[in-house]
């Protein structure tokens, strides 16, 4: 039998072959938006354009995690780390998680695409995503419904 390639590729999977966790999640992506994936995922992942909900989830995690040992999340943790393709890619290593989010760009289909895998490492990265988990696809979906009906990113 021979090995077979993924028919579903991504630099979130280049990066964690064998997720804990992973999804995808699609919208349709405006006329006349840019379609470079480095331009959406900084935009994705600003703290400006996400809607207010998401903002003060991740205020309120960063107020909460120290309390079991993890450390608060940088800044420029949503930066993106490396581009190839039609995919710009954010990868996070930390002690409690690695976290890739791979956002690309299909300008024939016109979607957009956010995948995301997750590695969890010990405990506190178990009890961490224990809680993020049933809401990551909601997050993601929400931040990406604001994205696309905000005024679209120049060509």
């Amino acid at each position: 039998m021979t090995e077979q390639s993924p028919c579903f590729r991504s630099l979130a999977f280049r990066e964690i072959p064998t997720p804990d966790y992973a999804d995808v999640c699609l919208a349709v992506l405006p006329d006349g938006a840019s379609t470079e994936p480095a331009e959406w995922a900084e935009r994705l992942f600003s703290l400006e354009s996400m809607p207010r909900w998401v903002a003060a989830a991740i205020g309120l995690r960063q107020a909460l995690v120290p309390l079991i040992g993890i450390p608060k999340a940088p800044r420029d943790t949503f930066r993106v780390t490396d581009k190839s393709g039609e995919e710009a890619l954010i990868f996070v290593r930390d002690k409690h998680l690695d976290f890739a989010a791979a956002v690309g760009v299909d300008p024939v289909g016109r979607l957009i695409r956010v995948t995301t895998a997750v590695v969890l490492k010990g405990w506190r990265g178990k009890l961490y995503f224990s809680v993020v988990r049933p809401v990551h696809p909601i997050v993601v979906y929400s931040m990406l419904k604001k994205a696309t009906r905000s005024k679209p990113a120049p060509r």
